[in-house]
């Protein structure tokens, strides 16, 4: 078992950032690929980030290419998603995701976490 927290979401206006945190614990988390995926109200969960378990491989959709980034630390087993120049469209709740392999599809991941707000007014 893994479990995760996600924290640092919150209110920002358009153009500003925002620093998300996943915090890990449970099996090595050095073992998992790690993905963050969001959903708006009324829409599918969607595909933001994925990082391999080294770190080394990272993949975005063309939505947050050049926006966000992903990374993780395996020495203190978090992972983060850092977004810059928010747009309305992205408000949305954020959710880490750990699973053998890193992949775009929610099904490919094994542990969720709560999920996190995120609001950016225009």
């Amino acid at each position: 078992q893994v479990q995760l927290v996600e924290s640092g979401g919150g209110l920002v206006q358009a153009g500003g950032s925002l620093r998300l945190s996943c915090a890990a614990s449970g099996r090595t988390f050095s073992s998992y690929a790690m993905g963050w995926f969001r959903q708006a109200p009324g829409k599918e969960r969607e595909f933001v980030a994925s990082i391999d378990w080294s770190g080394d491989d990272t993949y975005y959709p063309d939505s947050v290419k050049g926006r966000f980034t992903i990374s993780r630390d395996n020495a203190k087993n978090t992972g983060t998603l850092q977004m810059n120049s928010l747009r309305p469209e992205d408000t949305a709740v954020y959710y880490c995701a750990a699973g053998f392999q890193a992949s775009g599809w929610s099904g490919g991941y094994e542990y969720w976490g709560q999920g996190t707000q995120v609001t950016v007014s225009s």
